[in-house]
């Protein structure tokens, strides 16, 4: 039986650092959790998550973000069993300019290639994004409320 060879790769590499910082810019405050969950079950597939989409793919200048994020929801879309990725990639394409209205159409044009039961799952999977998205700035503003409630009542 052959000895299995265990890969290391250098994280301060520049390739490494490109990938992280477009995968940041893309994915915001969560990149950084997401790539060290899959580094703790395999440091090789977090490494080529990383380097080759990342640093490899999303930086070329043919298209912009933008659309590459939309080709990425499409495209997860289509598979029909890749939500978690789906999820982030909705995320991504918010922050990269993308309308609420842009990802639920291209979701919708993706039933004429994937059927209803997949393009369904995204639709639920991209509510689940707006349904955070909503409920983190609503408990900001929640908060914010309480906040200055609690100053007129000090005050009273």
């Amino acid at each position: 039986m052959a000895k299995r060879q265990t890969l290391r790769h250098d994280e301060s590499s520049a390739e490494y650092q490109r990938g992280m910082a477009e995968i940041r810019k893309q994915l915001g405050p969560m990149a950084d959790n997401y790539i060290r969950r899959i580094k703790a079950l395999a440091p090789e597939f977090a490494w080529v998550n990383v380097t080759f989409p990342f640093a490899e793919l999303y930086p070329r200048d043919v298209i912009d973000l933008k659309t590459r994020e939309l080709c990425t929801v499409a495209a997860l879309t289509v598979q029909g069993f890749s939500q978690p990725e789906l999820k982030l990639h909705i995320n991504a394409a918010l922050r990269c300019g993308n309308s609420r209205g842009e990802v639920a159409e291209i979701i919708t044009q993706m039933i004429a290639y994937c059927g209803f039961p997949a393009a369904t799952n995204a639709l639920m999977t991209m509510k689940e994004v707006f349904d955070e998205i909503d409920g983190a700035s609503g408990r900001g503003k929640a908060t914010a409320k309480k906040r200055k409630t609690a100053g007129k009542a000090r005050r009273k």
